[in-house]
C-alpha cells in the first residue's frame, strides 16, 4: 500500500516539491521565406508562422531564459529581420535571456537569426557567417533563341521588367539590383554590429564580406561566444534536472498548395512546389549539406 501510495504521489504535478528550471526552446530549423511565397512549404520560417510560438515561449512566466535552437542556411533577409526583430521585443518586454544553438548551419539569414540571442553558441563543426547579400537566376535568351520562341513583354514603366531571364542582362539593372542588395547588406552588418559590439575580434572586411566560417573559427572571430549544446549549457546554468520543453507553431505535413484545385490547377502548384525544393536544396548545397 505505501508503495502505491508513493508512486501515486510521484506522479502529481510537484506537490510540495520545487518546480524544476524550465527553459522554452524555439525551434527556427529550415530556410527563410514570406508566408505562402517561394521556400514557404512545410519546413520554412516566416513571421507569421513564427508569431504565436515566439509569444508563447516568453509568455512562460517561470522561464528561466529562451532558447533558439537555429538550422538555417538563410533565406529571405526582411523575414529574417522580422523574426529577429519579434524575439528581441518579446525579451525586452519580458526581460528575458536569450540563448541561440547553431547546430549545423547558422549563415546569412540563419545567422542574422543567431543575432537575436544575447549568447550564441555552436558546434566546432558548425558554419557559421555568410554575412552578405546574394541573388541567383537562370538566362535563358540563347535557349528561346534556338527553340524559335518570341518573347512578348508589355509594361507600363520602363524599369518594371527589371533582369527578365528571357532577355540579355543590361548593365542599369545590374547597377539597380546591387543597389538594392547593398541596402540588405546594411541592414544585416548593423544588425551584427549592434548585437556583438566588441565581442567582434576580426576586421570588417573579414567579417562582412560574405564568408562562412567554422564554430571554432567563429569563435576566434568573435561571431559565437562559445562551443556548446544545447543540453550541455543549459544543463550546466540551471541544473540537471531542466525542462526545455519546445515552443513551436502547428504546421501542416503536405504542402497546402499541393491539395485542391482543377487537374490543371494541382499540377501547375505541384510543379511550383518542386521548383520552391529545388531552390530550397541549392541554399542547403552552398553549405555542403
Amino acid at each position: 500500500m505505501k508503495t502505491k501510495l508513493r508512486s501515486w504521489i510521484g506522479r502529481l504535478p510537484y506537490v510540495g516539491r520545487e518546480r524544476p528550471p524550465v527553459v522554452p526552446v524555439i525551434r527556427l530549423h529550415g530556410t527563410i521565406g514570406a508566408a505562402g511565397g517561394p521556400l514557404q512549404r512545410g519546413r520554412s520560417l516566416s513571421a507569421q508562422g513564427l508569431a504565436s510560438a515566439i509569444d508563447r515561449a516568453f509568455a512562460l512566466k517561470q522561464a528561466k531564459a529562451v532558447a533558439l535552437s537555429i538550422n538555417s542556411p538563410g533565406g529571405s533577409a526582411v523575414q529574417s529581420a522580422l523574426i529577429a526583430r519579434h524575439i528581441r521585443r518579446k525579451a525586452e518586454e519580458k526581460d528575458k535571456t536569450v540563448l541561440a544553438f547553431i547546430e549545423d548551419v547558422g549563415a546569412s539569414g540563419g545567422y542574422w537569426l543567431a543575432c537575436a540571442g544575447d549568447e550564441i553558441f555552436a558546434d566546432r563543426a558548425s558554419i557559421v557567417g555568410s554575412i552578405g547579400v546574394i541573388t541567383a537566376g537562370f538566362g535563358f535568351v540563347e535557349a528561346i533563341r534556338k527553340l524559335g520562341v518570341e518573347r512578348r513583354v508589355y509594361t507600363a514603366g520602363e524599369e518594371k521588367a527589371l533582369l527578365d531571364p528571357f532577355q540579355p542582362e543590361d548593365e542599369d539593372g545590374i547597377a539597380r539590383l546591387r543597389a538594392i542588395q547593398q541596402d540588405a547588406h546594411d541592414a544585416f552588418r548593423d544588425m551584427v554590429r549592434e548585437r556583438r559590439k566588441d565581442r567582434l575580434k576580426a576586421p570588417e572586411a573579414e567579417l562582412f564580406d560574405g564568408r562562412v566560417f567554422s564554430g571554432k573559427r567563429g569563435l576566434a572571430v568573435g561571431l559565437v561566444d562559445a562551443i556548446g549544446s544545447m543540453d550541455d549549457v543549459l544543463r550546466d546554468r540551471y541544473g540537471a534536472k531542466v525542462r526545455m520543453p519546445v515552443v513551436n507553431a502547428s504546421k501542416t505535413w503536405w504542402p497546402r498548395r499541393l491539395l485542391g484545385g482543377t487537374g490543371e490547377a494541382t499540377a501547375l502548384r505541384a510543379l511550383d512546389a518542386v521548383l520552391d525544393g529545388l531552390e530550397e536544396r541549392a541554399l542547403w548545397a552552398r553549405y555542403g549539406l
